[in-house]
């Protein structure tokens, strides 16, 4: 067995995507926008492969294509080109150009060719040129959460402004399903809230069958909107693994003085809870009783299946925030999360994962950073664990443990409706809780010698 302080050279089936890819997922969530990667065609084809496997959609990713000869001397005249073409194949709003492994290492300066290019383009009615936001998302320095992370503040930096106040609320998510989104518009609409998120990806990347294939898919957050966060009462982040780092938030906070409230990504009872008291704060109005019933039917069901999962041993990996919300769903419902990883090395998540799990485990789990599935493997092996919960990448080794693999987050390739999977809020553990433990009931029943018919 490989420690995880063992000195090596490689990356065996990594915990983690590339940090343009989340640069690009979150650019497919704002209006009339279209991903660019200022890079080599292969990466661009690649994210868009692996995107569309988990959500079933068409992803368009344009691409500067540079090759061996911009490599040597560099890409300007690409990414002008390549501006040229999707300003007038797609009629965008908005371009979001990333940068890639390449592109970093030779050392182009993306804002000044892209100032040349505005400078230098010939446009029809100026008043129609897309707005260009630009953002470093080298894949060697990060995940692809980082760069989701990464994109969405710099689309802050770069379009929103101050102005007259709207009373209206910024929502930062994360990179979270098209079915979280939707849920969470739902519930700022409950509480009377006139709410912005950044990204939304609830249409553009989970869109009704349509008789004509668009290029730019309808839906995402409008460009309108997101000029006007900076006039917003105050701006909602989630993410632990985020307190105390610079992100889209604190810029908010920082240049236009936007009241910022971190939260913990609302996954579970707890942290549910006091999403829920940050809403009753800024709407100031209690929950509305269609949610409250959701809180009580959820802890109903908690009480329900404790006999089923109490003391069981859960592995969670995946990005780090939904590792921190997943463990602290588990202990609230009586699994032992005893293995905490995750491909991400921000060096907060031991902490985020304490905090979400304080007064609730007889013993903190194990909680590894920058890990691959080579190693998770070799940590999981003396762990016993009797479940997996996680992406789809954790596939073999489920299967190598012969234990149930609880799909959630991203990416999900081998099963289908990924973009579908609910997380968040009282009614997303509702579902988790019950797929946990009717994964846990069919084990059983798959393992017994008699095939239990009631349980």
């Amino acid at each position: 067995m490989k420690s995880h302080n063992s000195p090596y050279t490689s990356t065996t089936n990594a915990c983690k995507l590339c940090k343009p890819l989340g640069a690009c997922l979150a650019f497919r969530g704002i209006e009339g926008a279209v991903p660019f990667l200022h890079g080599s065609q292969g990466c661009a084809t690649y994210m868009r492969r692996y995107i569309i496997s988990h959500f079933r959609e068409p992803m368009d990713i344009a691409s500067s294509s540079l090759g061996e000869k911009e490599a040597v001397y560099g890409g300007g005249a690409n990414l002008k080109q390549g501006l040229g073409n999707v300003i007038h194949k797609y009629n965008a709003s908005l371009i979001g150009v990333a940068t890639t492994c390449l592109t970093e290492t030779i050392g182009d300066d993306v804002p000044r060719l892209v100032r040349e290019f505005s400078q230098e383009a010939v446009m029809t009615d100026p008043a129609e040129a897309p707005a260009i936001v630009t953002v470093s998302t080298p894949s060697y320095s990060g995940t692809h959460m980082e760069g989701f992370h990464a994109a969405v503040k710099a689309v802050v930096e770069q379009v929103a402004q101050p102005g007259e106040a709207t009373g209206a609320v910024n929502l930062l998510p994360g990179l979270v399903s098209p079915a979280d989104l939707r849920y969470l518009k739902e519930v700022l609409a409950a509480f009377g809230l006139k709410g912005t998120i950044l990204p939304d990806i609830s249409e553009t990347l989970d869109g009704p069958a349509q008789l004509d294939y668009e290029k730019i898919p309808a839906g995402g957050t409008a460009l309108a909107d997101i000029t006007a966060m900076g006039r917003s009462q105050a701006t909602l982040e989630f993410g632990r693994t985020l307190f105390g780092q610079n992100t889209a938030g604190t810029v908010l906070a920082e240049r236009f003085g936007i009241k910022l409230m971190q939260l913990a990504t609302p996954v579970g009872l707890r942290e549910t809870d006091r999403f829920f008291l940050a809403l009753e704060h800024l709407a100031e109005r209690p929950t509305p009783s269609e949610h409250a019933s959701e809180r009580g039917r959820l802890i109903d069901a908690y009480v329900d299946g404790h006999k089923y999962i109490f003391n069981k041993r859960a592995v969670v990996y995946g990005e780090e925030d939904l590792v921190v919300g997943l463990a602290g769903l588990l202990a609230e419902i009586g699994v032992r999360p005893v293995l905490c990883a995750s491909g991400g090395k921000s060096g907060h998540l031991a902490a985020a994962i304490q905090a979400a799990t304080a007064d609730l485990l007889p013993e903190p789990p194990l909680v590894r950073e920058g890990l691959d599935f080579y190693e998770i493997a070799g940590e999981a092996e003396a762990l016993a664990p009797d479940l997996l919960v996680g992406h789809s990448k954790g596939y073999q080794l489920a299967r190598q443990l012969s234990i149930p693999l609880i799909r959630v987050g991203f990416p999900i390739h081998d099963r289908f409706g990924g973009a579908r999977i609910l997380h968040l809020g009282y009614r997303g553990a509702q579902h988790l809780l019950d797929r946990i433990v009717n994964a846990v009931l069919e084990a059983k029943q798959e393992d017994s010698p008699v095939g239990y018919g009631y349980m």
